[in-house]
């Protein structure tokens, strides 16, 4: 009916394996159709472990065909999990920056020295949103918000502040407006310290070492000169120095 060729030409079809075990009688007479018949075809029969064989290879070359065949050996067993979009690297999204509240010089709906962007992935994207829900983004729709740092400020100017330390110093005005009147008290009534205090003022409050004394951060222009201080804690990583 059909010649066998190729890796397949042992198997026998099943048709003819059906026909063959269907015989009606047992030995000699019974066998006499099914030779005859395995005679005429010119076919034999395969013992199980190379029909198992051949099958295994047939799932291994399915396995490592490249697509359509190999992502549908992917699917139909799961599949691998769909990227997140916060997971996407830096080129599938758009640089965003946060808004900026004028008043406060921070990002907008700053909580707990933490504020979150909208980030639009970029078009023909598709990734997991922040609901979770599989989507195909066009470059318009908001997939993810990224967590930007901000700072606790309360009203405290650092231009002000600088400027009050510069000229009125002495009375200490600077540190009447920074909340510590006990300070600017000894100050106005000392001179500045008879200028030396007020010197070491102004250097401390231009290296905003001296801050607000409720513990806030000084407003500065968001992208103006702000100092950062770093510290080392006993949970502070310290790679090994090696000497020569």
């Amino acid at each position: 009916l059909f010649p066998q060729r190729g890796p397949f030409k042992s198997l026998v079809p099943a048709a003819r394996l059906g026909f063959a075990t269907g015989g009606g009688g047992t030995g000699s007479s019974g066998d006499a159709p099914v030779s005859n018949m395995a005679a005429a075809w010119g076919c034999r029969l395969v013992p199980p472990g190379a029909v198992a064989a051949q099958f295994l290879g047939v799932l291994w070359l399915v396995s490592i065909t490249p697509r359509p065949w190999g992502a549908a050996a992917i699917a139909a067993t799961g599949g691998e999990e769909l990227l997140k979009c916060e997971d996407l690297k830096v080129g599938q999204y758009p640089p965003t920056y946060p808004k900026i509240n004028d008043a406060t010089q921070e990002p907008v709906n700053c909580t707990n020295y933490t504020a979150h962007v909208q980030c639009f992935p970029a078009p023909n994207i598709t990734c997991k949103d922040f609901s979770g829900n599989e989507t195909h983004f066009t470059g318009n729709e908001v997939g993810f918000f990224k967590p930007v740092s901000c700072r606790n400020v309360n009203g405290y100017s650092y231009k002000v502040a600088v400027a009050l330390s510069l000229f009125l110093g002495w009375l200490g005005a600077d540190r009447f407006y920074l909340g510590y009147p006990a300070l600017g008290l000894l100050k106005f009534c000392t001179v500045g310290f008879c200028g030396i205090g007020s010197l070491i003022d102004f250097i401390l409050i231009s290296m905003q070492i001296v801050g607000p004394s409720d513990g806030s951060s000084y407003i500065i222009d968001y992208y103006g000169t702000r100092l950062t201080r770093l510290s080392i804690t006993n949970e502070t990583f310290r790679k090994t120095q090696f000497y020569p």
